[in-house]
């Protein structure tokens, strides 16, 4: 029979990715996630019966046990944005992610890959960034042999990077950004997949590794690259961090009164991740450590950012009847 792999938030934009390396390798896959109802097309992803998709809640011991019965790994792809609420940062990404490590180690879990985020410091501003490094040494003190993923921003058809830029640009001739001097190195999402593959199999060695691109510019070039991209021409103007966290306040206040009907386009929390450099650090293990060569953004990107082009699909041939004489 073949091995059975658990992974926690499976169903998200790089937990479907790693889904789909696995089934392709054979293994039986077993999703777990809040809200089973909407994540069913990750069934897809494998043969009949080979990818199931259960209901947990990593907030709980005995939920989080359930769903490891019988599974050889484990995958941790959970994390979150929100400040506030019963799935806030601590509760998610370090409370979590300790459970899953303390429960896989006591039932016998063979590996364990945890996903988490270039920039995880204990002594950052960021909340986001502090507990990711608490749930990283948490894990590590409870599963030491855990192999542990910091990806730069990541980058793919679903991505909320270039695909929220880009959205952006279809309004107006004025391309606001926050931090457009700090300094990105984007990740193909099936790269990161494939190393989580990777640990998965045995093949990647215990321990820490950075992932980024082959490419590091601002902010404010990757934003030109998807411009160019995209065919569309706009003024990007830089936010001071001053005015762009007086901005997060509000919105995460409008976001709290609406009751979540006013989407958190920005957080305090956010603007302060984007005063540091996301880029891998000088010395850390990485892609060359595994022997793969990361894809360009460049190479990718043309691929799904046409949709934003003034005439998407049809950009090509209208560019090509206009040369047409009369």
């Amino acid at each position: 029979m073949s091995k059975l792999v658990t992974i926690y938030g499976g169903s998200g934009f790089l937990g479907r990715n790693i889904v789909q390396h696995l089934a392709r390798a054979g293994w039986r896959v077993r999703v777990a996630v809040r809200r089973p109802n909407e994540a069913m097309q990750i069934k897809t992803c494998g043969a009949v019966g080979q990818v199931e998709i259960v209901q947990c809640n990593i907030r709980d011991d005995a939920s989080v046990r359930a769903v490891l019965q019988s599974a050889d790994v484990v995958v941790n792809c959970v994390g979150t944005f929100d400040r506030k609420g019963r799935n806030n940062f601590n509760a998610v990404q370090h409370e979590g992610a300790e459970r899953i490590a303390r429960i896989a180690a006591v039932d016998g879990i063979k590996r364990m890959v945890h996903i988490s985020a270039i920039g995880a410091d204990v002594d950052s501003d960021s909340d986001y960034a502090r507990t990711k490094a608490l749930g990283e040494a948490a894990i590590l003190a409870a599963f030491p042999r855990a192999v542990i993923l910091r990806p730069s921003v990541i980058f793919g058809a679903d991505d909320q990077f270039f695909n929220r830029f880009a959205g952006m640009a279809r309004f107006g001739p004025v391309l606001p950004l926050v931090g457009a001097e700090a300094k990105f190195q984007p990740v193909w999402v099936d790269d990161v997949a494939k190393v989580a593959a990777m640990g998965v199999e045995g093949t990647a060695k215990s321990g820490i590794y950075e992932l980024g691109g082959p490419e590091i510019h601002s902010l404010r070039a990757w934003v030109q690259q998807m411009l160019n991209v995209i065919h569309r021409r706009r003024l990007i103007v830089n936010i001071p961090f001053g005015i762009a966290g007086l901005m997060g306040r509000m919105i995460e206040l409008a976001n709290t009164l609406s009751l979540g009907m006013v989407p958190k386009l920005l957080t305090r929390d956010q603007v302060t991740m984007l005063k540091a450099d996301n880029v891998v650090s000088e010395g850390a293990r990485g892609f060359d450590d595994l022997g793969i060569t990361p894809v360009s953004a460049g190479a990718v990107i043309p691929g799904y950012l046409w949709r934003f082009r003034p005439a998407g699909q049809y950009e090509a041939l209208r560019d090509s009847a206009s040369n047409l004489r009369p």
